[in-house]
Order: structure tokens, then C-alpha cells, then sequence
């Protein structure tokens, strides 16, 4: 059973990139084709990700904190080789690219032209994020992060969209084009993976037996206080640009905003994660005396983070502008809550992480459903749309109010652990979370009641409801969202072994 265990493991990451590449044999004007592939594979690895998930939770023996884990050497010269592992937190991320990839595809069938090419890379995309949560070599760590990255630029500057909204900066009148953002979130994360090489190649350089492997690194007690003082900045920053720690944030809103619906799904809902998991599971695992020392540092970010967020998402006019910086207000508490290094706090953090990820995908299948129907994201213009897509304002308004923090939902049980261990902490840091939470409160509730439940204007009477697909998808979103906020303890249960191993090797 291991062995198949262990071959789940490999399929999960090389099922999207060998997918990926097969629909490149396939003839463009086949797009039904196309998309039925792209579906299987992510419906293929969704199922694959339960599994693994389940197995985790299930069978993983005790004292074991990786498992399943697979080895095969690579370049054992170098000290390189294919290793892949999944403890609790890891499993949970998979699980969020599962759900949120195969949500993706569902609605990227609507997509007009150009399939072949958009899933090829969709695909790639998916496969480097799935190598991320579960390589556990630094090396392939990096490569996937960088496969999960790249394909961005394309996916935007392609089939994304250009905003309306123009911005004056003397002597300059430009607008947010779907090439501008496409650019500047490339150069952005491009910078903050220059310094994660360097921290990367620094552990390996400075290792008593130079490895890339991350288990051996970690065990490696040779690294001196200044080391990791000196490097932990650096991975903070270098991952915290993916993260969209202020104020290193500002290629983010862009990015959603210009994005293809179901690359937004991905963008917001996955994407930001790789960062915040690179901070947990590179900075404070490989450098926890640094950790320690820097953390206060980081809350602050963090807290600025949320309170900036929130409140600029409640003076945005652009309904995607307000979805984008009220993720970067919601990756804050993410954050927040690893900075704590309280064990409710992180615990919070890893399950904020799931929650905003199915959250925001959420809202940007629905806001995806709105534009096509309508072409137009103003919040000005936009009124009453609930009298003609009454399943597209249902399913918001859960979005809404999980992000709000509403109990029953996923958002209020991870915004509640992070409050606890930023209460237990930095109390100020709590209060400031709280305010930020209840601005949000304020922007998601005025949106509703304005873009959904106001007077219908005559100009929308001939709108119709979200496609079937569209709401099969925001549907299946809908359900992990309800069920961690009902039943929360087994999600609770999955990560905290692996938080509480962490954070004892912080001390």
C-alpha cells in the first residue's frame, strides 16, 4: 500500500505537466476535445488530492510527520534528487489546488479562442503549484515555483482583460492595461524569486554535506545565529512579494483585475499561497532562530497589510479591484497569524490560507459571471442584478459573509484562531485585526446591497443567471466553505501536528 501511496504522490504533480504537454499533439480546432482533457486531468488530480488528503489524515503513523514520502535520486553529485512529501499542512494546500483547479477548468470552457494554448499553460501552472506544496527538495521546490509563476505573464497578457479605470500620473495618463499588469506582476515576482535563489543556494553553500534535500538542511544544526538572521529577511521578502506583503503588494490587484476568470480563481485563490507557505515552510522551518528574531518585524507588515487592504478595497469602484485588495487584506491575516508563532495563530494562518483560497475563487467565478453578462465592473453603474441572477447573488452573498467572518462559514473559524494568537501575543496587533474585519464588513455588506439588492435598472432587464457550469463550480467551492465552517475540528486536527512540530523546533 505504500508503494501505491507513494506513486499517488508522483501522479499528483506529473499528471497536470504530462497533461499539459499532450494537448499540444492535439489540433486547435478541437476545442471540446481540449477541454474534456483538461477536465479529466484536473478532475483526475482533485480526486487524487482527496486521497492523499484522506490518507494523511487517516494512516499517517505516529511520529511520522512526512508521509506519504517518495525518494528518487536525481543528481546525488550535487546532492539532488526527486523527493515528495506531504505532512498536514502540505496535504491541506493540495487540497486547495485540487478543488480550485478543477473549479478553474470548469469555467475556463467558456473561454472563446486560443484554447489549445490557454490549457497547455493553465496546466503547467497547476503542475508546478501541486510540485511546490509537496517537493522536499530545494531545488525542485524552486523549479516548480517557477513553473507555477511563468505561465502567468501569458495567461494575462493574452487573455486577459484591460480596465476602464485610468489613473493620472504627471506628466502620463495611462490605464491599467491587460499587457501593464501581465508585465509588472512578471518583474515583481521575478525580483522576489531572485532573492529566494539566493537563500536557496545559501543554505545549500553554508550546509556541513551541501544538499538540497530539505530534511537533511533542516536537521543541520551548523547554521550560526548571524546566518539566519541575515537570510531569514530575505526568504520573508522574497516569498512575501507572492504573498502580497505590503508593500510589496501592488502588482496583485492588478493582476486580478486584468486576469481570465478561471486564472484569477488560481491567482487569488492558489498562487498568493505558494508565498505564505514559502515563509512557513522555508523561512521558519530552515531558519527558525531568525524566525524568532524578525517575527515582530513581520507582524507589522502584517498588520498593515490588513487594515490597508480593507480599507482600500472600500474606496474601489472597479467590483475586481474590490475583490483584489481585499485578498491582500485577507493574505495580512495569513501572515498575522504565522508571525504570532502562537499555535492557535499559525493554525489559523494554514486554515485562513484554505478558507481565503476557496473564498476567493469564489467570488471571481461570480464577478467572472457578472462581466460576461454585462461588461462592466463599475459599482457605480451596477444595481439590482439579485431580480435577474438570483443563483449569482445567492452564491455572493455566502462569498460575502464568509469573508466577512460570519460563523458557520470557513472565514470566521480561521479568522478566529489568528485573532486568538494575536491576541496572546501582540494584543494591540488583535484590536487592529478586529477594525480591519469590521471595514470589511462594511465594504462586502455596501457592495451587496448596491451591485445585487438595490432598485433594478432597466438597462439589466434582459441579463441572464451564471451558467450552470458557473454554478456548479462556485457550488463545489460553496461546500468546503460550509463544511469547515460546521465542522472544523478534523481540518483543525490535520495541520496541527505538523504546526506544533514547527513551532517546537522555532522553541
Amino acid at each position: 500500500m505504500a508503494e501505491a501511496d507513494e506513486l499517488v504522490l508522483s501522479l499528483l504533480v506529473l499528471a497536470p505537466f504530462v497533461g499539459g504537454l499532450a494537448l499540444i499533439l492535439v489540433p486547435g480546432r478541437q476545442p471540446n476535445t481540449i477541454r474534456v482533457i483538461a477536465t479529466a486531468v484536473t478532475g483526475f488530480t482533485f480526486a487524487l488530492s482527496i486521497y492523499i488528503t484522506l490518507r494523511h489524515y487517516l494512516n499517517a503513523p505516529a511520529g511520522v510527520e512526512f508521509w506519504p514520502l517518495t525518494r528518487v535520486e536525481w543528481l546525488p553529485s550535487l546532492g539532488i534528487g526527486f523527493t515528495l512529501g506531504v505532512d498536514g499542512i502540505s496535504a491541506l494546500m493540495v487540497l486547495l489546488n485540487g478543488v480550485v483547479a478543477f473549479a478553474g477548468t470548469l469555467v475556463a470552457w467558456r473561454l472563446p479562442d486560443r484554447t489549445k494554448e490557454f490549457f497547455v499553460l493553465f496546466l503547467l501552472l497547476i503542475a508546478g503549484v501541486y510540485g511546490v506544496f509537496v517537493a522536499l527538495d530545494l531545488f525542485f521546490f524552486f523549479f516548480f515555483y517557477e513553473l507555477a509563476v511563468i505561465p502567468m505573464y501569458l495567461l494575462i497578457g493574452v487573455w486577459g482583460s484591460s480596465t476602464d479605470f485610468r489613473s493620472y500620473v504627471p506628466p502620463l495618463l495611462f490605464s491599467r492595461t491587460k499587457e501593464y499588469s501581465a508585465m509588472k506582476l512578471t518583474i515583481m515576482l521575478s525580483l522576489g524569486s531572485v532573492l529566494v535563489w539566493v537563500a536557496l543556494i545559501a543554505l545549500y553553500i553554508f550546509a556541513e554535506n551541501p544538499t538540497f534535500d530539505f530534511l537533511s538542511l533542516r536537521d543541520n544544526e551548523e547554521y550560526s545565529r548571524e546566518f539566519q538572521l541575515l537570510f531569514f529577511p530575505i526568504v520573508a521578502v522574497g516569498f512575501g512579494v507572492l504573498a502580497g506583503l505590503w508593500p510589496f503588494h501592488t502588482w496583485s490587484p492588478d493582476g486580478h483585475v486584468a486576469a481570465p476568470t478561471s486564472v484569477s480563481m488560481l491567482h487569488a485563490g492558489v498562487l498568493m499561497k505558494l508565498g505564505a507557505y514559502g515563509i512557513l515552510r522555508i523561512g521558519m522551518d530552515l531558519f527558525p532562530q531568525g524566525a524568532e528574531a524578525w517575527m515582530p518585524v513581520l507582524i507589522i507588515l502584517a498588520t498593515v497589510n490588513v487594515v490597508y487592504g480593507a480599507i482600500s478595497a472600500l474606496g474601489q469602484r472597479d467590483l475586481k479591484y474590490v475583490i483584489g485588495y481585499s485578498s491582500v487584506s485577507h493574505m495580512g491575516y495569513v501572515i498575522m497569524g504565522l508571525a504570532t508563532l502562537d499555535p492557535l495563530g499559525v493554525n489559523g494562518a494554514v486554515l485562513q490560507m484554505f478558507s481565503h483560497g476557496v473564498m476567493t475563487a469564489l467570488f471571481f467565478v461570480l464577478v467572472g459571471a457578472v462581466y460576461d453578462r454585462t461588461h462592466i465592473r463599475d459599482i457605480g453603474v451596477l444595481e439590482g442584478l439579485a431580480k435577474r441572477m438570483g443563483g449569482t447573488a445567492t452564491f455572493f452573498a455566502i462569498a460575502g459573509l464568509a469573508s466577512l467572518g460570519l460563523p458557520g462559514l470557513s472565514g470566521f473559524v480561521a479568522e478566529l484562531l489568528v485573532f486568538i494568537g494575536a491576541f496572546n501575543t501582540y494584543p494591540l496587533v488583535g484590536v487592529l485585526g478586529v477594525f480591519a474585519a469590521a471595514v470589511t464588513a462594511v465594504y462586502v455588506l455596501r457592495l451587496l446591497g448596491k451591485v445585487f439588492f438595490g432598485p433594478v435598472s432597466d438597462r439589466w432587464q434582459g441579463l441572464t443567471d451564471a451558467s450552470r457550469v458557473e454554478l456548479a463550480a462556485g457550488g463545489l467551492l460553496i461546500a468546503f466553505i460550509v463544511a469547515i465552517g460546521i465542522w472544523p475540528f478534523p481540518w483543525i486536527e490535520l495541520i496541527d501536528g505538523s504546526v506544533t512540530a514547527l513551532l517546537g523546533r522555532i522553541g
